[in-house]
């Protein structure tokens, strides 16, 4: 949903897609537990050597590397932890890998829509299609400003890696900012210790 003045991030499972794996969902397989897609209960299950049930930021990489395009950066795996890490201990459980992995099926579904030519990237216009499609109200020169942020080689145009760490820090800024756009205006007042805490609990 989005609310006068800034966009609102679709909530876990959302972004109008049907759900990759969602819990309630059993697969029916032995070990695999209720609402777990069997491929993600084992790269899971590869990479969590020590059997503790969670993962951190570089079995996550580990994990999601099994398939091909889901290849991350480590800044990339450490923002989507930060997005599921409930307890603050820099990993994530089996539950909350399959949330991730759904939200990444959900961005890849929206990122191949407008990589019309299969290059691996789009380029700010498309971009900035993209991000109102998902309920964004932002400028083209706001867009500019994450094209330059995430597009390390100076190419125009971000790849998958890219669009997904725009992705997290647009959700979690917004989700910081609509706690205290409380009649959903669109604007709020903070101190500027508010600010500052925000940006630094969002784990950027």
């Amino acid at each position: 949903m989005a609310y006068p003045g800034y966009g609102g991030a679709p909530a876990q499972g959302g972004y109008g897609q049907q759900g990759y794996g969602q819990p309630g969902q059993p697969y029916g397989q032995p070990g695999v537990p209720p609402g777990i897609d069997p491929n993600v209960y084992q790269w899971f299950v590869a990479v969590d050597t020590d059997r503790s049930g969670k993962i951190n930021i570089q079995e996550l990489g580990q994990a999601l590397g099994n398939a091909p395009w889901a290849r991350f950066s480590v800044e990339t795996c450490r923002l989507m932890i930060s997005m599921f890490d409930r307890d603050r201990t820099g990993t994530i459980e089996l539950p909350e890998f399959q949330a991730l992995w759904n939200y990444i099926m959900q961005w890849r579904g929206i990122f191949d829509q407008f990589d019309r030519d299969r290059s691996g990237a789009i380029d700010g216009s498309e971009l900035h299609t993209m991000l109102t499609q998902m309920g964004y109200r932002l400028s083209p020169q706001f867009v500019q400003c994450l094209l330059y942020r995430y597009d390390p080689q100076r190419k125009q145009s971000l790849p998958f890696d890219g669009f997904v760490q725009a992705c997290v820090l647009l959700k979690t800024l917004t989700d910081v900012f609509r706690q205290k756009d409380t009649q959903m205006r669109g604007s709020i007042q903070i101190t500027y210790e508010e600010f500052l805490t925000a940006v630094f609990v969002s784990s950027f």
